[in-house]
């Protein structure tokens, strides 16, 4: 059974740090893409941050540039992003995404979200 699941969410305080994980089971994350999105309430879910499957190249939206990074270790079957100087603004649920082909049929796999508050 296919599975992605995040985990790693909680409370912290403004300009703290916290790590995000996104464990898959099911199928192996080395040929897919890994992003990481995140919805806050009343708003649209927006990309945060991307881990290609070939090359890894990654990339980030401006307003988390040089705070996050996203990564992936293959041999755990788990991607990762890394939260530094988080901002009230943050705050949202975080969904790990995985694209790629398997079976030669395109894949496009979801978590159920991990909730991320950032407050004093």
């Amino acid at each position: 059974q296919v599975q992605v699941v995040e985990s790693g969410g909680g409370l912290v305080q403004p300009g703290g740090s916290l790590r995000l994980s996104c464990a898959a089971s099911g199928f192996t994350f080395s040929g897919y893409a890994v992003s990481w999105y995140r919805q806050a309430p009343g708003k649209e879910r927006e990309l945060v941050a991307s881990l290609t499957s070939v090359f890894g190249s990654t990339s980030y939206a401006d307003s988390v540039k040089g705070r996050f990074a996203i990564s992936k270790d293959n041999a755990k079957n788990t991607a990762y992003l890394q939260m530094n100087s988080l901002k009230p603004e943050d705050t949202a649920v975080y969904f790990c995404n995985a694209r790629g082909v398997r079976a030669g049929i395109p894949r496009d796999y979801w978590g159920q979200g991990t909730q991320v508050t950032v407050s004093s």
